[in-house]
C-alpha cells in the first residue's frame, strides 16, 4: 500500500516580528516570487482534500530561511539573513526549519517501518519570466531520472495531464532539475526505493485559476488510483 504525502515549503511570505527589521527597506520584495511560491499554497490545500496520509505547509518566507534547501547549502539563508550571528541562525533553524523537516521525515519513517511505500508531492510554483527569459511551461514535474519508480510515476502523471488537459504544457524537470537539492532529494537518499518524490511546479501565472487547479487535482486523483 502506498501512503500519500504532501508538502508546501514556500507557501507564504511571513516574517516573524523578531526579524521584521531585517526587511524594513526591502519594499515589496517579500510579495514577489523571491519571497514565496505564489499560488502554491492554494494548490496544496486543494490537493489536501483527498486521502492524504500526512501533509504539512510553511508560510514563513524563504528569505528568512529556505525550507527547500539542505543545511549545508549557502542558499539556506538569503542576503537578508546570511549576516546574522551563528546563534541567531541556529534559533531560526530550531524554531522554524527543523520542526518542519524533522516531523516530515519521522512520518515517512513510520510508514516505511511498516513495509509500506510513500509517494510525496512537494508543491511549488515558478515565475513565468526570470531574468528576461519566458518559462515555456504550465506545469513542471521534477523527478530523479535514476529513480525508476519516480520516473514511472512522472510519466504516468504527464500522460494523464496530456490526455485530459491537452491545453496545458507539461514538461519534465523544468524549470529546475528534479535531482537538485531540496526537500525531496535527501528523503530520496534516506529512504531509497520505499520513497518516491515529485516536485510539482505550477506556473504562477495560473495562481488562483480554478480551472488549472482543478485540472491538477483531478490528474492527481487519477494518478494515485494507479499506485
Amino acid at each position: 500500500m502506498t501512503k500519500l504525502f504532501l508538502s508546501c515549503e514556500h507557501g507564504g511570505h511571513q516574517i516573524p516580528d523578531r526579524y521584521q527589521h531585517l526587511f524594513a527597506n526591502s519594499g515589496d520584495i517579500l510579495e514577489t516570487h523571491r519571497g514565496w511560491d505564489i499560488g502554491a499554497l492554494e494548490l496544496f490545500h486543494a490537493m489536501n482534500q483527498l486521502s492524504i496520509h500526512f501533509a504539512i505547509y510553511n508560510q514563513v518566507s524563504r528569505l528568512l530561511v529556505d525550507f527547500n534547501r539542505s543545511l549545508h547549502r549557502r542558499s539556506l539563508f538569503s542576503a537578508f539573513t546570511k549576516g546574522l550571528s551563528v546563534e541567531e541562525k541556529q534559533r531560526i533553524l530550531y524554531t522554524f526549519y527543523l520542526p518542519f523537516r524533522s516531523v516530515f521525515a519521522e512520518k515517512i519513517t513510520e510508514v516505511v517501518d511498516k513495509n509500506q511505500e510513500v509517494f510525496h508531492v512537494s508543491v511549488h510554483s515558478f515565475t513565468p519570466i526570470l531574468n528576461g527569459e519566458v518559462r515555456n511551461a504550465d506545469i513542471g514535474l521534477l523527478y530523479n531520472p535514476s529513480h525508476s519508480r519516480e520516473k514511472e510515476i512522472a510519466l504516468q502523471w504527464k500522460t494523464i495531464l496530456n490526455k485530459t488537459f491537452p491545453q496545458l504544457r507539461v514538461r519534465f524537470n523544468y524549470p529546475y532539475l528534479g535531482k537538485s537539492d531540496g526537500h525531496v532529494a535527501p528523503l530520496r537518499q534516506q529512504f531509497g526505493n520505499a520513497y518516491a518524490g515529485i516536485e510539482l511546479e505550477m506556473n504562477n501565472k495560473h495562481a488562483g485559476s480554478i480551472e488549472v487547479i482543478n485540472a491538477i487535482v483531478l490528474s492527481y486523483i487519477a494518478l494515485t488510483e494507479r499506485l
